[in-house]
């Protein structure tokens, strides 16, 4: 992993990153903490690792928690190279969405979101890994998975699923639902606080609400709010989830 860029504002340090093709971004305390919960963020479809709203995210978790925040561009995202697939995904889409195709543009958004989850899983697991050898994380530190709509979730369900060290995870609907997804999802026993926009245009509301049944979690929580996921105020968020739960894995935050 090599380190590219290194800012601060405002007791924030944020540094960016490559590690091979993959490219991303750290926020962390200027003020070093002892084996400080790490947090993933993802970003939404069509968006990248800095959209306004993540950083936003990821700025209040090192301000007011103390957690180290990481984000990646997911494949054929952000400074990411297209594919061949992403490029007649994408194009795809803009067909079906231009025709009023709701079918065909949820079977294309399924396949290519399951899709960039096969090809980003490896890659979190491979940023985890280069994390977890800097001495101010460590191998025992904490881990999370602070969520994000549509593709944040497509990609950190099944994440969740795979890696054993996320201790915890918020997810958000606003996405299509694939069975691999919800399969992932049966797979999953961590805590888990669930954001369901109740007004997306497109998307099943029975199918998200399908997904947040599919979690095996003892411990999950279900907040719905009027809006889409991409224009809405949330209101009931528990924002101390992931500190609470991080805490009780034996972290030790700010």
């Amino acid at each position: 992993m090599r380190f590219t860029t290194k800012a601060s504002s405002n007791g924030v340090v944020e540094r960016e990153f490559t590690l091979g093709d993959i490219t991303g971004v750290q926020w962390s305390p200027e003020t070093s903490t002892n084996r400080a919960p790490l947090v993933l963020m993802g970003h939404g479809g069509g968006l990248h690792k800095k959209t306004p709203g993540l950083v936003a995210r990821a700025q209040e978790a090192v301000t007011s928690w103390g957690f180290i925040v990481v984000a990646i561009d997911a494949p054929g995202h952000g400074d990411r190279v297209r594919t061949g697939e992403d490029e007649q995904a994408r194009g795809d889409l803009r067909q079906a969405a231009t025709a009023g195709d709701t079918e065909r543009f949820a079977s294309v958004s399924m396949r290519y979101m399951d899709s960039l989850a096969e090809r980003a899983v490896p890659e979190w697991r491979a940023v985890l890994d280069a994390f977890q050898e800097l001495p101010e994380i460590g191998a025992d530190a904490p881990i999370g998975y602070g969520g994000g709509m549509s593709l944040g979730s497509a990609i950190g369900v099944p994440l969740a699923a795979a890696e054993p060290r996320i201790a915890a995870a918020v997810f958000g609907g606003g996405f299509f639902v694939s069975e691999a997804v919800l399969e992932a999802a049966r797979r999953i026993t961590v805590p888990i606080q669930f954001l369901l926009p109740l007004d997306e245009e497109n998307v099943d509301r029975g199918s998200v609400l399908a997904l947040f049944d599919a979690f095996a979690s003892k411990d999950k929580t279900l907040l719905a709010n009027p809006g889409t996921h991409r224009a809405m105020r949330w209101v009931g968020v528990d924002k101390e989830f992931l500190t609470r739960q991080l805490s009780q894995t034996g972290a030790s935050p700010v």
